[in-house]
Order: C-alpha cells, then sequence, then structure tokens
C-alpha cells in the first residue's frame, strides 16, 4: 500500500544544510499497522508529512497504491498530537468537517458520523461543544473526524502523547478495536515504546538525525493487546526490551551535527517505557 524508495530529505536554513531522513526504504502493507520510533529530531514527523504530501522529498520516490504522492490526497487522513476542534461546532458538526471542505453529500455522511461516535464511545455526545469534552473525548472526536472519509491510509503524529498514561492507554485500545474493525493501513508515530509494543504489526527504529531505519521489529501478539497480565506478558516485556536496547545505541561520529532544529516538535525527551513516555 505504501512504498518509500530511496526517501531523503535535507532542509535549507540560515545555518546550512541540515539532513533529516537518509536513504529510507520501507513497505507497508494494505491494512498493516506500523509504528515509528526514535530520538527527538531523528525525522519521525518528517516522514509521516512527506506520506501525507505535506512535505516534498529530496530524493526518493513514496508511492500510495502505486501512485505517486505529489500532494494531500482525500484517501490519506492525518492525525495530529492536538484535536484541533472547531470551538463553536458540535462534536457532530466537527466530525462531518471534512464532508464541507471536499464537498460530499452531508445526508449520506450523518450516519456514518453516528456510526463512529458509537464506535468511540461517544454515542450521546454529538451536540456537545468541545470545551465540554475531557481532552481524551476530544480526542476521539478527532480520530472520528479523520475516519468519516473511510481512508486507504491514516498517518498518526502522536495522537496521545497530551494525555495522561490511563487515558493513552484507554485509547490505544479503543484504536486497536477501531483498526480491526476499519482495516486502515495505519503508520503511527511514538515516543512511547508501550505504545508502539500495545498497537503495531512492525516497529521501524530510526536512528538518531539523519533518520535512517535501523531496525525494523515485528511484533507477533495476538490482539487485543494489554499491557496488564495476560498470557503473551512475556513476549510483550521481550520485545519491549528489545525495542530500548535500539533506541539506546549510539551511532559513530559521522562530523559535527548541524544546528538549528529539523523538524515540526514531535515530543521532548527520549523514548521510554512509560506509557507517558517523551512528555
Amino acid at each position: 500500500m505504501i512504498r518509500l524508495s530511496g526517501v531523503s530529505r535535507t532542509f535549507d536554513g540560515r545555518s546550512g544544510r541540515v539532513e533529516a531522513l537518509r536513504d529510507i526504504d520501507l513497505d507497508v502493507a494494505e491494512g498493516e499497522f506500523v509504528a515509528v520510533v526514535g530520538r527527538s529530531g531523528c525525522g519521525k514527523s518528517t516522514l509521516l508529512r512527506m506520506i501525507a504530501g505535506l512535505l516534498p522529498v529530496t530524493a526518493g520516490e513514496i508511492t500510495v497504491a502505486g501512485t505517486p504522492i505529489t500532494r494531500p490526497r482525500r484517501d490519506i487522513a492525518m492525525l495530529f498530537q492536538r484535536p484541533a476542534l472547531l470551538p463553536w461546532r458540535s462534536v457532530l458538526d466537527n466530525v462531518l468537517l471534512p464532508v464541507e471542505i471536499f464537498g460530499w453529500r452531508r445526508a449520506g455522511h450523518r450516519d456514518r458520523a453516528r456510526q463512529l461516535l458509537e464506535m468511540t464511545g461517544l454515542g450521546g455526545f454529538e451536540k456537545r461543544l468541545p470545551h465540554e469534552l475531557s481532552g481524551g473525548m476530544q480526542q476521539r472526536v478527532s480520530l472520528c473526524r479523520s475516519l468519516i472519509g473511510e481512508p486507504r491510509v491514516m498517518l498518526m503524529d502522536e495522537p496521545f502523547s497530551a494525555l495522561d498514561a490511563l487515558t493513552r492507554e484507554e485509547l490505544s485500545g479503543e484504536l486497536q478495536r477501531v483498526h480491526m474493525e476499519t482495516k486502515a493501513t495505519i503508520v503511527f508515530v511514538t515516543h512511547s515504546i508501550d505504545e508502539a509494543v500495545l498497537l503495531a504489526d512492525r516497529v521501524v527504529v530510526l536512528s538518531p538525525r539523519p533518520g535512517r531505519i535501523r531496525e525494523v521489529v515485528e511484533v507477533k501478539v495476538p490482539r487485543p493487546r494489554t499491557l496488564g497480565r495476560n498470557a503473551h506478558l512475556a513476549e510483550v516485556a521481550r520485545i519491549s526490551a528489545e525495542l530500548h536496547e535500539l533506541l539506546m545505541e549510539r551511532d559513530g561520529p559521522s562530523g559535527p551535527a548541524p544546528a538549528g532544529p529539523v523538524e515540526p516538535a514531535d515530543g521532548t525527551g527520549t523514548p521510554t517505557t512509560a506509557g507517558a513516555g517523551g512528555q
């Protein structure tokens, strides 16, 4: 479904050229859930924005369903760290916003919006305004909005990072259920090792800047998954430990590090195994 072939990205600024990503080769199968982890500044968010068509590649090519990505597409949805709901619109109207933007038939999508709200535990909140909801509920509204057009690909940039640990785990469970029901192809950026193991079929570990694929770790744990006590706890712990070791590895020196920011902020600190890692 998604193919990155020799993808690199550099930024030119006052301090000179900064190499954010180098020679990324990655295939994501249809319906697969892939998490991307790495230290701050390694290019995770830049990678997502290129797949979304929000940033051009410097070298290489990105295709979705065999078509090169040159601009944003309606079948690719992106969910950001903050919900970005319109405060004067009700929950239902926020979910239906893409319908208005793209000129789709509102009547045909209203039932779909209500189904999504029910699926994410927001049934009965259709008329509420965003300020009447908790942070976790607002992010669920944002998730429903991204699903309203039934996208083939969902790109998620640390969507739960601003939430407390228990809410993050709850929404991770909800996202598992949504993924199993919708069969969308998902690429999910996170700072949390636990979150990556809980959600992903494979975890892509990026090296420090310039971001390169250090390792791709498979997560062969049956769904639904939980971080609590279960029959697969030992396997979850083993994969988490492997990811932790990969992230702690340091690359050898490759010359002076360029100054200046590389990508939009995608959290602070180094990845941790805590549920609220990167906060």
